[in-house]
């Protein structure tokens, strides 16, 4: 989260700034083309819980727990609130802004906050592990499916649909699109 006595002293001109720098923050990497992964192995409060809602992916020790405990001093998470809103049912964003109480990381997945929980020790090990799948993949491919989904999930069904079959066309039209597919089918 962000630094309370900071923000405590700050002026209203500072605190704009802040929260604005944090917001661009979450944007760049909520629309980045680029795989985001989060890896939580502990507390992730407030803008922490923040960034983990605006990745990509999220994985996540057992121990690791999640809140934006705000309401709890006088201050409600209303930034946080909208990257957890988008990644989390709304009953579940709401109690967890409503109550500030954290919820473990077994409720994260069930929530959708996390994609993957492991133990504590094989949390940085599988990590790695799921980054270099992903980065082994093609970066063209990635980036248009990234791109796809974002863009689609704003849509009404039929929209999505219709511009998810033009992506796919797209794909096959790239060199790594008809590379993959014909090594698939010479297997």
């Amino acid at each position: 989260g962000h630094d309370l006595k900071e923000l405590a002293a700050a002026s209203q001109e500072i605190q704009h700034s802040i929260f604005n720098r944090c917001n661009d923050l979450m944007m760049l990497v909520a629309k980045s083309s680029a795989p985001v992964l989060a890896s939580v192995d502990g507390f992730a409060t407030a803008a922490g819980c923040q960034l983990v809602a605006a990745c990509h992916m999220a994985l996540c020790s057992d121990r690791s727990k999640f809140a934006t405990p705000g309401v709890n001093i006088g201050l409600f998470c209303s930034t946080p609130g909208v990257q957890l809103g988008r990644a989390v049912n709304r009953k579940l964003a709401m109690d967890m802004l409503l109550t500030g109480e954290p919820i473990s990381s077994e409720a994260a997945l069930k929530g959708g906050l996390v994609s993957r929980v492991f133990s504590s020790e094989e949390l940085e090990q599988e990590t790695e592990r799921i980054a270099n799948i992903i980065a082994s993949k093609s970066n063209q491919v990635i980036e248009l499916g990234i791109k796809n989904f974002n863009s689609q999930m704003k849509k009404q069904l039929v929209d999505a649909a219709e511009q998810s079959s033009e992506v796919m066309v797209r794909n096959l039209g790239l060199e790594d699109g008809r590379e993959g597919l014909t090594a698939f089918l010479e297997k």
